[in-house]
């Protein structure tokens, strides 16, 4: 059994080692560019927005609360939002994630 295996390779030719390596570098490639190359940009645009952050800009926190940076604070990192008139909150300033002056007004319409 063994050799007719051995003989069905041999008819075939030594190429299907190669054309298996060629395959599966053709699907990282893909899976590169439809899945990680485009994460990689968004958290890139994410944190040039956390860093340009200023008081003033309307934002939503990672838990999905909406308010306006009132108070940055550089050396603990931090985030004071105000949430509703009066209503201060702290989060890091990892977890401010987008500018909310578009959404609110889209969601008005």
């Amino acid at each position: 059994m063994t050799t007719l295996f051995l003989a069905a390779q041999a008819a075939q030719g030594g190429g299907g080692g190669m054309s298996f390596l060629i395959m599966m570098v053709a699907i990282f490639a893909i899976m590169w560019f439809f899945m990680i190359h485009p994460q990689q940009k968004k958290q890139k645009e994410i944190r040039n927005f956390q860093n340009s952050l200023t008081e003033g800009t309307k934002v939503i926190t990672g838990g999905g609360i909406y308010g306006t940076v009132k108070r940055i604070n550089m050396q603990d990192n931090t985030v004071e939002v105000e949430i509703a008139r009066g209503v201060n909150i702290t989060v890091d300033r990892g977890y401010v994630f987008a500018d909310a002056s578009g959404m609110q007004q889209t969601q008005a319409k």
